[in-house]
């Protein structure tokens, strides 16, 4: 196409073949005027890539078989030389942009891709594509989805958007993986599949339609061919039967096709045209197609018609899913923690993680709160305590209960016959008891330290658990946080150890209880003495009500006074033990309370305290990389999304202000 304005000479003029024009009709240029904008904008949008946000964008997408024509075609609209040679040219995905430019001396390319813009010349441009491709997809012959993009700003060319896709080839050449055609099928599936693009389908007049590998793959997402424009090449190769071909439509192409003629051996552009106007003026078959759909110039006119349909159509959802995709970057943005560029902002910044890592401890710790975390049970704190505490008092009272079958008072009467002493034989002695008492409390103490760290190891995971969640941007605090909460729970561990192990001391000192149950119980073990020792002797088992039945045979050699006062002994210690047990237990439980409570309240704030520095805390508080680099990009996509939304707005305002748009 070149320079010249051959593609938009009307029909009278082609046939008088007048000297070719070299400036924009009006129509054109109005055209161009009123679809700039609205194409800059849908081509930030695709920069932006939001094709991979679900936002599907009006698109022109050419496909053709291998050596069906399709690099011809587009050289004739763009007026330059593409890559050509053996095998595919194409291996990534060419978006080219054509935007008219109303300096005819000064044509503007240049090749975006890999985050870097490359300005070229018109005859470097197949060169220039070749060395792009290959750093994007590596040196070798297999394809790669990664989008290379050509702007052409020219003189006297259509403003158009086209994605050229890699030929459709079955064989694998030397150097490709076995895969080609699956890698490419797939590659052209993507862009096809939306019902926002349009398929330009490049046939070769050679072949029959209906064998093409393109064909079969557009029917599969356009079934009816209602966006399926069909571009007929190598018309002169194959005239015979074309006209059949593409009235039959056997196909189905909705949108029609357009037969051209390519450019051969050194033709210019300007030449090539001429030569396709004079084959289809004068050649016995190819002038019987109707010249509405035939030439590169028709094609170029239908293209762009074609662009602006599709481009109304769903430009009120591109609104939308712009605004809302806006909407959604926005409010991420807004949800990412501030950018801390100050001392006074880390510091403001920590102490809101630091209240709101203590406000979820409080819920989950002391309140036993669920809706923060109420699908993972190891946080429903309350709960796993009781746990640990029931557990502790179901070892504790199985452990210390006496084997009633075989022992029954053994263990009584050997600590009486090491408690004798000077005194009245049935009085008995207190040092009995409280020995018994000493060597019941030593038990305890023996399970207490596994209890202890138990519970602390616990609360030390949901304390960190609660920390890492609210500090989760900041690496370096989490370090900090994860540090401090160990050393500030093994202080912790030391203080509950030492508080119950002077309960325990305490306990081995003094046989006390107000509780009523105690006389209660023993008056009514007790009650039951004269069964026992009536037939203790006689009897092989003996129920007592309050201790299950019991053995008495191994008591039968024993001083029966002996076993009187052992009885005595154990039917004292018995309901004793009941409630020293129970009340150590709620001891433990009200102590680990009170220092959760501590711990939450006081105990991270003064050690907080203790461990901040003045400059170190915004060290500590620097984010890590990827929000940083996710902040930076959230703000690079905001700008966007309001640059292209503004673009549209102002579009669809210049068509409510000039009336309809009829392309």
């Amino acid at each position: 196409m070149g320079d010249d304005q051959a593609p938009f000479c009307s029909e009278p003029e082609r046939n008088n073949k007048p000297p070719l024009v070299s400036h924009v009709p009006p129509l054109v240029a109005s055209y161009n005027d009123r679809m700039r904008p609205l194409l800059d904008a849908i081509d930030r949008l695709r920069n932006l890539m939001v094709m991979k946000e679900g936002i599907h964008l009006p698109t022109i997408v050419v496909i053709g078989d291998q050596s069906s024509g399709k690099s011809s075609v587009l050289e004739s609209l763009v007026g330059i030389n593409l890559p050509r040679g053996q095998g595919i040219c194409t291996r990534v995905p060419l978006i080219i942009q054509l935007q008219e430019s109303p300096q005819a001396d000064r044509p503007e390319l240049y090749l975006d891709f890999n985050g870097k813009v490359v300005p070229t010349e018109e005859e470097n441009i197949a060169n220039a594509i070749n060395d792009a491709t290959d750093e994007i997809a590596d040196h070798g012959k297999d394809v790669l989805n990664a989008p290379l993009t050509l702007v052409i700003k020219k003189y006297g060319i259509p403003d158009l958007t086209m994605i050229d896709l890699p030929g459709i080839t079955r064989v694998p050449v030397h150097g490709q993986h076995e895969n080609i055609y699956e890698q490419i099928s797939e590659m052209i599936m993507e862009y096809i599949r939306p019902e926002e693009s349009i398929i330009l389908n490049v046939l070769s007049a050679t072949v029959d339609f209906s064998t093409c590998e393109s064909i079969r793959m557009s029917q599969m997402v356009d079934k009816t061919g209602r966006r399926t424009l069909a571009v007929v090449t190598k018309a002169d190769k194959a005239p015979e039967g074309l006209l059949e071909k593409v009235t039959a439509d056997d196909i189905n192409v909705g949108l029609g096709y357009v037969c051209v003629r390519s450019r051969i051996g050194a033709e210019t552009y300007e030449e090539a045209r001429q030569e396709e106007a004079k084959l289809f003026d004068t050649h016995p078959l190819l002038c019987k197609i109707d010249k509405s759909i035939v030439g590169v110039p028709v094609l170029a006119q239908n293209l762009t018609q074609i662009q602006a349909t599709i481009i109304a159509k769903y430009l009120p959802e591109i609104v939308m899913k712009i605004n809302d995709k806006l909407d959604a970057n926005v409010a991420e943005l807004k949800s990412m923690p501030k950018n801390l560029s100050s001392i006074e902002d880390a510091m403001m910044a920590f102490m809101e993680i630091m209240g709101l890592a203590k406000e979820s401890l409080r819920k989950a710790l002391l309140r036993g709160e669920l809706d923060e975390y109420p699908d993972e049970k190891d946080m429903h704190c309350p709960a796993r305590l009781v746990e640990m505490l029931n557990q502790y008092y179901n070892e504790l009272r199985n452990y210390t209960e006496n084997n009633l079958t075989t022992n029954f008072l053994l263990e009584e009467i050997e600590v009486l016959e090491e408690a004798k002493g000077i005194g009245l034989p049935d009085v008995l002695p207190h040092t009995a008891f409280s020995f018994c008492l000493q060597q019941k409390m030593k038990e305890i103490s023996s399970k207490l330290p596994s209890l202890v760290v138990r519970v602390w190891d616990y609360i030390e995971g949901v304390v960190i658990q609660s920390l890492m969640r609210h500090s989760q941007n900041y690496p370096q605090l989490q370090s900090w946080a994860r540090r401090v909460t160990s050393s500030l729970i093994k202080k912790m561990k030391g203080k509950t150890m030492n508080r119950l192990m002077k309960i325990v001391e305490m306990e081995k000192l003094t046989d006390y209880t107000c509780n009523p149950e105690y006389l209660l119980e023993r008056n009514k073990l007790m009650a039951q003495q004269d069964h026992f020792f009536n037939y203790y002797k006689s009897l092989s088992n003996i129920h007592i009500e309050g201790l299950g039945t019991v053995n008495p045979v191994h008591l039968r050699n024993h001083n029966h006074q002996l076993v009187r006062q052992a009885f005595h002994l154990k039917m004292r210690m018995t309901p004793y033990w009941k409630i020293a047990l129970r009340r150590f237990v709620d001891t433990v439980a009200l102590h680990l309370r009170f220092s959760v409570h501590n711990l939450v309240n006081k105990e991270m704030e003064k050690e907080i305290r203790r461990e901040l520095s003045g400059p170190g805390i915004k060290m500590m508080m620097e984010e890590k990389p990827e929000m940083a680099e996710k902040r930076q990009k959230l703000n690079r996509n905001i700008k966007l999304l309001r640059e292209s939304a503004e673009v549209v707005a102002q579009f669809m305002n210049r068509i409510a202000t000039d009336g309809d748009y009829n392309g």
